[in-house]
């Protein structure tokens, strides 16, 4: 069952509220910026000006999109919403054998205030409850990997430079 909103309680401060809501067409431009902030380092690398920045973007936010859509065509593709405010995306997959997050992104500016935590936690819940694996992968190296480390997910494969992770609930 999909609610317009889903609630997602935890304790904490600021922010008091956490939801998810389905994505709609008229999200476009904030996913896309919600993407771009997740490419600006590599792209701070390069030495493209803004137009080929601009192009290259739209042309990897298109293919990500499809890409997703068409490995998870049954996957819930949400807008996160703090205190009623779009921070970030989640897509995620829930399948016989395991829920997968496929992907999270937060726009840098709400990351260290606790919204990943308690969405990962709400995740976790709700695998408890269905009695499955919590499944993501994460590029390895980065600061996620211990992020999702601290959450009790542990490594259970690699894929080229991503790390496959899983939490499992006790049984």
């Amino acid at each position: 069952m999909r609610m317009e909103t889903e609630i997602i309680h935890g304790a904490g401060s600021w922010p008091a509220e956490i939801a998810l809501r389905p994505e709609r067409p008229e999200d476009d431009s904030f996913l896309a910026e919600v993407y771009a902030s997740t490419r600006q380092d590599e792209l701070n690398l390069t030495n493209w000006d803004a137009a080929t920045r601009s192009a290259f973007l739209a042309m990897q936010f298109k293919a990500m999109r499809q890409g997703y859509q068409s490995s998870f065509p049954e996957g819930q593709f949400s807008i996160i919403l703090a205190d009623g405010s779009p921070v970030g995306r989640v897509v995620v997959n829930r399948a016989d054998a395991e829920i997968r997050v496929v992907d999270i992104v937060l726009l840098p500016v709400h990351c260290g205030l606790g919204i990943g935590t308690k969405l990962m936690e709400g995740f976790k819940a709700e695998a408890a409850r269905a009695r499955k694996p919590l499944r993501l992968c994460v590029f390895q190296g980065t600061r996620a990997v211990g992020f999702y480390r601290r959450l009790g997910f542990l490594p259970v494969g690699a894929a080229g430079a991503y790390q496959e992770m899983e939490w499992r609930p006790p049984f």
